[in-house]
């Protein structure tokens, strides 16, 4: 019988170990939701909780995504923050939901001490929020979907040129929507409609739906219309 996960060979970008960290085999992603804001909700085994990989050597926390360098400055900070106070624990095998969040948190430190990109720190902070979802836990997925908000901000304003704009906008304004900042999703969603340089055709059909949605919250929460979604 095929077992849902497999194992792959990991090299660590700070004290050089090879490790093994489990991945979960494409046969068993069986994805029965996806929310507006891409989190996908699996039948069984969850491939989101396997996407960190942790060093159990030195407690160093990667993704696929993340940079290999380390400067002097980040390898001595790294040290001091995380590796001398790591208890050697093997992350390679079966996760919880609690291992999940743990390994998430530790990549999110992670990427702070290095200074990584701020779409990899957005994107771990968003994955975070996603975790407190699936537990239904929606005042610590608030918190972290603001934190993520915050973090797209910053991207977009100082990354926005060479990324896919339109799924970024379109990803702002349902953050904020889902934090009731409904003037704000508004503008973004707009924003991916109207511009005319925009060719994403998925993401302005997207941006429509959420903009309408957003105006029968507004409604159903009797707020004040902003004079753009006036008919």
């Amino acid at each position: 019988m095929v077992e849902p996960l497999f194992q792959v060979k990991v090299d660590c970008a700070y004290c050089e170990t090879s490790f093994q960290t489990s991945r979960v085999r494409p046969s068993f992603k069986k994805a029965k939701q996806t929310d507006t804001d891409f989190c996908i909700h699996y039948k069984d085994i969850n491939p989101d909780f396997y996407v960190v990989r942790v060093c159990p050597s030195c407690g160093y926390a990667s993704t696929e995504n993340t940079s290999t360098q380390f400067l002097p400055s980040q390898r001595e900070l790294f040290k001091t923050k995380v590796a001398q106070q790591w208890v050697m624990k093997d992350y390679g095998v079966e996760r919880s939901w609690d291992d999940a969040l743990y390994t998430y948190k530790l990549a999110l430190l992670c990427a702070q001490l290095k200074n990584e990109k701020g779409r990899i720190i957005a994107g771990l902070l968003h994955h975070i929020a996603w975790l407190y979802r699936y537990k239904q836990d929606t005042e610590q997925e608030n918190r972290f979907l603001q934190f993520a908000l915050d973090a797209y901000t910053g991207v977009f304003e100082t990354e926005g040129a060479e990324i896919n704009n339109a799924r970024l906008m379109y990803l702002m304004g349902d953050l904020n929507r889902r934090l009731k900042k409904y003037n704000e999703a508004v503008k973004w969603f707009g924003r991916v409609i109207n511009d005319k340089r925009i060719m994403d055709a998925a993401m302005i059909r997207a941006s429509r739906e959420q903009w309408a949605a957003t105006r029968e919250e507004m409604l159903v929460e009797r707020l004040e219309l902003p004079q753009e979604m006036m008919e």
